[in-house]
């Protein structure tokens, strides 16, 4: 499902600091009038405008794949997240206290020596584990304890890791007062299956190189024939890519099957020993589970007995070593930079290693640091000024549904309560993770990581047992993201995105609305996106639209989507419109519905003019501003495979859908943004 607001940074993990005391000091009105480009028409291509005198002179920093505003405010928090971690450490805490894991975690990813002189010893339980399987029972129980819920919230129907399949713990679709767990499709170390099928030259080469990758790993660790088994894992891979579905398949919520009763799997999806499995996953006292891609899931677990025990070890061994790679010895550390960093993502250096153990650590033990983080840099003020904008775009929201003419009142009143029972979190989660049964170790770098991932499998199947928690964060509050949860009718805003230049309490109402306005409306216009427009108030998959203003919706989502495809990213690779479709709406709807509060904010008064520009053109130029992105080609080609999310430069294009945009900038006919008012997307 199409979650979230920014793009994957967890996959192209960014990130260069790029904001001086001369670049603050020329913003007016919150618009870095210094990075624009006044010599671009604004009609002709709005992103240069904006951004055009800032691109001219950005270099992306050896070590990222990209630069920009996000980038920007996302190396401020782990920053800012690096002093607390560093502080804890310092501090010399109890050791069975949050601080005291938060230290020790650190200290273990710090402490290479440790690392080098452990090995592959941190390993040795799963390789054995492999070496024992001898029939497909005992290979399904692997399959089974190696089940993890390392979910990414951006976007839950892929699973982050290449186990075989993974877990999702979430409300039930159709009865969403009760969690159930979906298994997803998994089981590829690169990051989507057309890296694996795709007939492209560029695509081609970066198999090239993963084979090639795939053997230097397997003969550092001292595997036989290092080659010729490096072929049979990378074909292995091949075949389950072949198994899984797309990524635009994988949005369809009605694809998804009903819950299977845990007997019923046999049938459903022959092949994998699902008793073995269930019991080595703890999964086996359920009642039922759904498969999120049934067809895949089915594919999967007949290869379980198609394919040569032997070569199911194989390819189990370098998984445990490719996924485990950055906390193993340099050697093989270095070889997945080589790869993962260099080759797809196009960067020539490593981060700083304190940088990544910084991000270890969050990731490991994401509310302990996030404890430390709202409490150094998140006041109670800063909440409740988030919390006031957030209801002004609601409001505008349940305004604009009122005005709505295509709309029928049935389909209305379902809208409206949907925004009325919306769940808006900000900042922080209103209840903090325990963390009292993790051991952490300040010399088991790897072990800790181990562990924190099965402690958070735990944590998933626990929530199988009890009520459906609308309030659940699937974020950290040091995140520089935003989510929208369908399945929960709720929003998370983590508190880290919720600063400068996205949000500040003190600066020009228009800089505001037109970036965290417009991130908030974002959000806000998931709820009614073609995924979140599917759920009712209640988180429940219904229909509750009227056949006439669903096939209005529907023909509006498909303007949108033809408007995307046009999109050329690099010769011959476009935008895919479908796959971006949910966050192409809520761009379009919830820049409308931030115009709207704005203006609404300004109680019918006029805007003061600043350096020359009027209140509107600040607010679409803060809101182009906010998508500033330089991206490698590495990197485009990366998002165009596996994100929901257009590439920046054309999500700062959004206005063109927008009528006051037109007025603000007099655009005319002719200027190559130029709409005519029938062409103009509007959804909501």
């Amino acid at each position: 499902m199409k979650w979230g607001m920014t793009k994957g940074l967890s996959a192209l993990i960014a990130l260069g600091l790029a904001s001086t005391a001369v670049q603050a000091a020329e913003r007016i009105g919150g618009i870095d009038v210094a990075g624009m480009d006044r010599q671009v028409q604004p009609g002709n291509d709005f992103e240069a405008y904006a951004n055009g005198g800032w691109r001219k002179t950005a270099q992306i920093p050896a070590a990222y794949p990209m630069t920009g505003v996000f980038l920007d405010v996302y190396k401020e928090s782990v920053q800012r997240t690096g002093a607390l971690v560093r502080g804890a450490a310092a501090a010399h805490p109890a050791a069975d206290s949050n601080a005291g894991k938060v230290a020790a975690d650190y200290a273990a990813f710090m402490n290479t020596a440790a690392i080098e002189r452990s090995g592959l010893q941190p390993l040795q339980a799963q390789h054995a584990a492999i070496e024992s399987v001898h029939d497909v029972a005992s290979l399904s129980a692997l399959f089974g304890s190696q089940l993890r819920a390392d979910v990414d919230p951006i976007n839950a129907t892929h699973f982050h890791t290449s186990h075989l399949f993974g877990l999702f713990v979430a409300q039930n679709l159709s009865d969403p007062s009760h969690e159930l767990g979906y298994l997803l499709q998994g089981g590829l170390a690169l990051p989507d299956r057309d890296y694996y099928l795709s007939p492209t030259p560029a695509m081609a080469a970066i198999r090239n190189a993963y084979l090639g990758y795939v053997t230097a790993l397997l003969k550092t660790a001292g595997v036989a024939q290092p080659a010729s088994v490096a072929r049979e894992v990378v074909d292995l891979e091949t075949r389950i890519a072949q198994a899984q579905v797309s990524l635009v398949q994988s949005q369809d919520v009605h694809a998804v099957s009903a819950a299977w009763p845990l007997a019923s799997f046999a049938q459903q999806a022959p092949g994998i020993d699902w008793p073995a499995f269930f019991e080595a996953a703890g999964l086996s006292g359920q009642p039922a589970l759904a498969a999120w891609q049934p067809q895949a899931v089915k594919q999967l677990s007949a290869l379980v007995t198609e394919v040569p025990l032997a070569t199911w070890k194989h390819y189990l061994w370098f998984e445990a070593l490719n996924r485990n790679a950055s906390l193993l010895p340099k050697a093989y550390a270095d070889l997945s930079f080589g790869f993962f960093g260099k080759t797809l993502s196009g960067v020539s250096q490593q981060r700083p290693r304190d940088q990544r153990a910084v991000e270890a650590v969050s990731g490991d033990l994401s509310d302990a640091v996030g404890q430390l983080y709202v409490k150094q840099y998140f006041p109670a003020s800063s909440k409740a000024a988030v919390q006031a904008l957030v209801g002004n775009l609601l409001k505008a929201f349940n305004a604009r549904i009122d005005g709505l003419t295509w709309m029928t009142p049935a389909t209305r009143a379902h809208a409206k309560a949907k925004i009325a029972t919306l769940k808006v979190g900000v900042g922080y989660p209103e209840h903090w993770r325990d963390y009292a049964g993790l051991e952490i170790d300040p010399k088991d770098a790897l072990g800790n990581h181990l562990r924190a991932e099965t402690f958070e499998y735990h944590y998933q199947l626990a929530k199988l047992d009890r009520p459906a928690d609308r309030g659940e964060w699937w974020m950290s509050p040091q995140t520089v993201n935003a989510v929208n949860l369908p399945l929960q009718n709720a929003l998370n805003f983590p508190a880290a995105i919720l600063v400068p230049p996205f949000f500040d309490p003190k600066a020009d109402p228009a800089a505001n609305y037109g970036a965290i306005g417009a991130i908030i409306g974002h959000e806000i216009s998931h709820s009614f996106d073609n995924t979140g427009a599917e759920f009712d108030e209640n988180g429940k998959l219904a229909n509750w639209w009227t056949p006439a203003d669903q096939a209005h919706f529907k023909a509006a989502s498909q303007k949108l989507v033809q408007q995307y495809d046009a999109y050329q990213v690099l010769p011959g690779l476009h935008v895919n419109g479908q796959q971006t479709l949910g966050e192409n709406i809520a761009d379009v709807s919830g820049l409308t519905i931030a115009w709207l509060a704005y203006r609404h904010a300004l109680h019918d008064q006029p805007a003061p003019m600043l350096g020359g520009m009027t209140g509107d053109q600040r607010f679409f130029l803060a809101f182009a501003q906010a998508w500033r992105s330089k991206e490698r080609e590495q990197a485009l080609r990366q998002g165009i495979a596996t994100d929901v999310h257009a590439p920046a430069a054309f999500r700062a294009e959004t206005v063109r859908n927008i009528d006051a945009w037109y007025q603000a900038f007099d655009i005319k006919p002719g200027q190559q943004l130029y709409l005519a008012p029938q062409d103009r997307v509007k959804i909501w």
